[in-house]
């Protein structure tokens, strides 16, 4: 036996040192069309599936058969040749359009200088709500929303601050209903100051009960605190407590009844009306 190998090494190196073609990952793009490798159903792409044994992509053949495909590699033909589908990147979120007040919403919104007209409601709760819902739009008009601590800081406020051209004042009051104190608080004040309001006790009242999920905001007798009283019905614990509910509730002007909405937004109009 001659000592060359005429063989040229290990007779198997052709078979296992070969490197495998690698097989191209293709996106299943809507109406790609591709054969399944081991059925040979042909069809395009029309949608996806996803359960507990893995992702699918349903196919649509010519005769408008649609049937589910393993997301597996080298499972599908593109033109005879095998390819690896994978699933479209899925688009990032739009972005948000509208404001929460249902405004259209300006992108690199720099807030604009404070005009010299302001818009004043009674307490905190609706300082924060009018800002979470209308926060934008005040920022773009160059708007400041203070509170009173109470109407019946109204006049003393008025007196200091002068109301005139270029200096409107608008007044957001809860239960503003004719008779009430409120409606005797706030008549006769002049050409440059607006009071809007609504009906409710407290402007929790003005949040649907869906958005804050009850069926309905409970009755509570006069002569006893409301906010005490509404958390004692519905068991929220204190009125601080309450108020986390309410204030998370609210995510745009639909969680609010129309007569607020309505409110704030006349009051918005009067103090930005051109001179």
């Amino acid at each position: 036996m001659s000592g060359r190998d005429n063989y040229g090494g290990d007779i198997f190196s052709g078979h296992s040192g070969a490197k495998r073609r690698a097989v191209p990952e293709v996106t299943a793009e809507r109406d790609l069309v591709v054969e399944d490798a081991a059925s040979g159903f042909c069809g395009a792409v029309v949608g996806f599936d996803r359960s507990y044994d893995g992702e699918f992509v349903k196919l649509e053949d010519r005769r408008g058969a649609v049937r589910l495909f393993a997301l597996r590699a080298a499972a599908f033909l593109l033109d005879g040749e095998p390819v690896t589908l994978v699933r479209p990147a899925a688009a990032p979120p739009a972005a948000a359009t509208r404001s929460a007040s249902g405004s259209t919403r300006v992108d690199g919104l720099r807030a604009r200088v404070a005009r010299g007209s302001r818009i004043w409601v009674e307490g905190v709760h609706d300082a924060a709500l009018v800002e979470r819902v209308w926060g934008h739009d005040l920022r773009v008009e160059g708007v400041v929303v203070e509170h009173l601590e109470g109407l019946d800081n109204l006049a003393a406020r008025l007196a200091e601050f002068s109301p005139g051209p270029g200096r409107r004042v608008g007044v957001l009051v809860d239960h503003l209903i004719t008779g009430t104190k409120e409606d005797r608080l706030t008549q006769g004040l002049g050409p440059y100051v607006l009071v809007t309001g609504h009906p409710y006790v407290d402007v929790w009242q003005a949040v649907k009960p869906s958005a804050l999920g009850i069926p309905e905001w409970p009755p509570v007798p006069r002569g006893e605190d409301w906010k005490t009283g509404i958390c004692t019905r519905l068991r929220w614990g204190s009125p601080q407590d309450g108020w986390r509910r309410v204030q998370a509730g609210v995510d745009s002007f639909r969680d609010l009844e129309s007569p607020l909405i309505g409110a704030v937004e006349r009051l918005i109009d009067f103090v930005t009306e051109p001179e």
